[in-house]
């Protein structure tokens, strides 16, 4: 079989780059290992997919953290405004939420799936699901096709590998596109997982004493080994049984793992400030005349709300305070060392969970070997990258996804114009 554009990958990424090929007349096939299409695309934003985020393009790229300003030149072409109008002109209305997150209307990520599977058959675009791709050949100046499990080999003038990284592989993810671009001469940098819950040792956490404990709108900090924070972040977060979790961790995962490496360390000091609209020492006053007032009350009723209650007995226990002490008993060196734990409770991780267990994958191919304006290959004439395959990684937000869609924009436009 012969194909102007041969697009391997059914997620985002690569369902946007069937799309745009198919926009522009080419003889298109998308395939898919898996059984089904936009596998990843059904499951993200807890099922109700946050397709793009309507931030400035100069936030959404600081939300890029892994080589956003790669992502310049292919903004200049389309973005995400190009995106919430693409989706509502398939009948998908959106609608903003916090932080510029857009969502589908009816909170459903299937309806957005279906929306671009019904566009590529518009666009009499082939899919074929269930067909693993084995190899990617190539001869010494150009792409030729794809040889598949089943034998079958397949001709194409251009190829879009749109294959994910390696985290959350059970939506197909599994990494197989390294090898390919390798083998057409491109770099891979070191993978690592991002957007992932990080793990620590504390007996605290073994002992699980504040498992399950959610602290919201907390400033969580890596901290460098002379205690300078790296990044700080100031979001949600959660006590889990094996480190914490939630969107502030997530965001930090990925600076304790270069922190560890940088500095040659298995342990890296992370801080939570849980009241970080106030300093330390307004704090410290604030309560103190609190607990004057109240001097005849046990102190964790004096204190009741300025933290969540297991939070707050962990930590006045962490200081030797007895919560049903009154005031007249307390040291000020005990109420000092108890409010610098609230706005600087320090305890040591040790990692993260694994690459497959991670949001997003970090490294991948190097965006040096990539024109950025077409998403075409600078080692071999006819292949194209986009989504996570390439070394681009952001927060969550809508920011992954919407580097994928506007990387397999430009991917499948491109590949389509290179065949004619």
């Amino acid at each position: 079989m012969n194909y102007d554009v041969l697009v391997i990958g059914g997620g985002p990424s690569g369902l946007m780059a069937a799309i745009a090929a198919g926009e522009q007349g080419a003889r298109v096939l998308l395939i898919d290992k898996g059984n089904k299409l936009g596998r990843k695309l059904a499951i993200s934003g807890g099922g109700r997919c946050n397709v793009t985020n309507r931030l400035p393009i100069d936030e959404i790229i600081k939300h890029i953290p892994g080589n956003g300003r790669f992502l310049y030149s292919a903004f200049s072409e389309f973005n995400n405004e190009d995106i919430i109008s693409f989706f509502e002109n398939l009948g998908i209305k959106l609608k903003e939420e916090d932080h510029g997150r857009m969502f589908p209307v009816t909170d459903k990520a299937q309806s957005v799936v279906d929306a671009l599977i019904n566009e590529l058959n518009r666009l009499r675009v082939e899919i074929r699901t269930n067909d693993p791709v084995k190899d990617v050949h190539y001869d010494d100046e150009k792409v030729q096709g794809v040889e598949l499990v089943s034998g079958e080999r397949i001709s194409a003038k251009a190829i879009v590998l749109a294959v994910g990284g390696k985290s959350v592989p059970h939506t197909g993810s599994t990494g197989d596109g390294y090898v390919w671009a390798e083998k057409a001469g491109h770099t891979i940098t070191e993978l690592f997982p991002t957007e992932v819950p990080i793990t620590s040792n504390e007996a605290f956490i073994r002992e699980k004493q504040l498992q399950g404990l959610s602290l919201r709108d907390v400033a969580l900090s890596v901290l460098n080994p002379k205690g300078k924070p790296i990044i700080t972040h100031k979001m949600d977060m959660i006590f889990t049984h094996f480190g914490i979790s939630g969107p502030a961790v997530l965001r930090c995962s990925q600076y304790v793992i270069k922190a560890m490496k940088k500095f040659k360390t298995n342990s890296i000091t992370v801080s939570i400030d849980a009241i970080p609209n106030t300093n330390e020492e307004q704090l410290f006053q604030s309560m103190v005349k609190d607990l004057k007032q109240d001097a005849k009350k046990a102190i964790k009723n004096v204190l009741k709300g300025l933290l969540p209650e297991r939070y707050l007995l962990y930590l006045l226990e962490k200081n030797e305070i007895d919560p049903q002490m009154t005031y007249d008993h307390l040291s000020n060196e005990k109420l000092r060392s108890f409010v610098k734990d609230c706005k600087q409770f320090q305890f040591e991780v040790h990692g993260t969970l694994s690459i497959e267990k991670a949001f997003v994958t970090g490294g991948g191919v190097s965006v040096k070997e990539i024109h950025p304006r077409e998403m075409s290959s600078k080692c071999k004439e006819g292949l194209y990258f986009c989504g996570e395959i390439l070394d681009i990684h952001g927060y969550t937000g809508g920011y992954n996804i919407t580097s994928a869609l506007v990387t397999g924009r430009l991917a499948g436009k491109n590949a389509a114009l290179f065949t004619k």
